[in-house]
């Protein structure tokens, strides 16, 4: 059996990790600014479609819902297929690094939709009656008083949920995105060494680790009522 120094040697070869370090950073930034950037986009796409599914207007309500549906019960791998090869048949041609951003950002929009539905519907109905007993009109009501406090709400998850799209955004890989997991990956071959891959989920849990932290003290500040 190989002793632990053979092992630390093929895993974690500090020689190595120092050769591969800058291209690993340079995947990492990839990594975050596909992640934040489709995480903003997802906000935005699940705060609108959450406020679709809680209005009265059936039809549109039921269209987000059919999106919502379609979005969090397909593999997410798919979609990112689906969007980078499949839409050039219709005359859809995006770069992988848009098509990535794309795919990323309506799978986010499905899950942030749920999240904000939620923080949504846990506002009392009756601060929306007060607000349309003083003449706001429903758009009002929720601009003005719904959201604000559903924004408080929801931090935590979607700090979760951001979480997730960082580990998700290494399925970006599979159309030649250069992000990290990707990243590691040419580096192991270019090294014959896995120690690249070590350094990749150590890079890793440096990003989400601290967020994950973040969520466990947004939630300790909201349980004392002051978020």
């Amino acid at each position: 059996m190989e002793g632990l120094a053979d092992l630390a040697q093929k895993y974690f070869s500090v020689s190595v990790i120092k050769e591969v370090f800058p291209f690993l950073l340079k995947g990492a930034l990839y990594t975050i600014i596909f992640s934040a950037s489709s995480e903003l986009i997802g906000i935005i796409v699940g705060l609108f479609t959450a406020i679709i599914r809680v209005t009265k207007v059936k039809v549109l309500s039921q269209i987000a819902t059919i999106y919502v549906d379609i979005f969090r019960g397909t593999p997410l791998l798919m979609q990112i297929i689906f969007v980078y090869y499949a839409l050039p048949y219709v005359g859809i041609n995006l770069p992988a690094p848009a098509a990535g951003i794309v795919a990323l950002s309506i799978n986010s929009g499905a899950y942030v939709s749920e999240i904000f539905r939620a923080g949504i519907e846990s506002i009392d109905k009756g601060q929306i009656e007060a607000a349309r007993s003083l003449g706001m009109s429903y758009a009002q009501a929720m601009r003005y008083v719904v959201i604000p406090q559903t924004m408080k709400r929801v931090l935590p998850p979607l700090t979760n949920e951001f979480v997730a799209l960082i580990k998700d955004s290494s399925l970006l890989s599979v159309i030649a995105i250069s992000e990290l997991l990707r990243t590691s990956k040419e580096m192991m071959t270019w090294k014959l060494n896995p120690s690249s891959l070590t350094a990749a989920a150590l890079l890793y849990l440096a990003i989400t680790v601290p967020l994950t932290r973040l969520v466990s003290y947004l939630e300790n500040k909201m349980k004392k009522g002051d978020v």
